[in-house]
C-alpha cells in the first residue's frame, strides 16, 4: 500500500485543487494536493515538503481531516492520510507536478472532474463551512 499525505488547504473560505499534469497517471484529472510519504516522515512533514517542492507553497498543517483507501487498478492500493492545511497567500511559485491549480468553495467541488480517490472528501467537504 502506497502512503500519501495530502492536504485540504484553506485560505479565504476557499479550498485549493490542482489538475494533475499531462503524461503522468490521472492526467488532467483533479486533486488536493499531496506526495508519498518518505521513510521516516510524518504525514503532516510529507505535506509540507510536496507543496514547497511542487507548488513553493508553504503551508500550515493543522488537523487531521479524514483518510481513504483506495485500489486503482493499475497501481495498487493507496491510503490517502488527509489534514487541513492554512497559507498566508494564494501565490504558488513553481508549478512542477501540476497544469494548473484553482481556489474553489466547497460547492464548487462538484463542477471538477477528481481522481477517483479524491471523490470520497468531495462528498464530505461539500457540506463544510470554511
Amino acid at each position: 500500500m502506497l502512503e500519501i499525505g495530502m492536504a485540504v488547504v484553506v485560505h479565504n473560505h476557499k479550498i485549493l485543487i490542482a489538475q494533475r499534469q499531462r503524461g503522468r497517471k490521472q492526467a488532467l484529472l483533479w486533486e488536493f494536493p499531496g506526495g508519498k510519504i518518505e521513510p521516516g516522515e510524518t504525514a503532516a512533514d510529507c505535506i509540507r515538503r510536496e507543496f514547497m517542492e511542487e507548488l513553493g507553497l508553504p503551508v500550515d498543517v493543522r488537523d487531521f481531516f479524514m483518510d481513504v483507501c483506495y485500489s486503482y487498478p493499475d497501481t495498487g492500493c493507496v491510503h490517502l492520510n488527509t489534514y487541513w492545511a492554512t497559507c498566508q497567500t494564494t501565490q504558488t511559485t513553481c508549478m512542477t507536478a501540476h497544469e494548473q491549480i484553482a481556489w474553489v468553495t466547497p460547492a464548487e467541488l462538484a463542477q471538477y472532474d477528481f481522481c477517483p480517490a479524491d471523490k470520497p472528501f468531495i462528498d464530505v467537504l461539500k457540506t463544510k463551512t470554511l
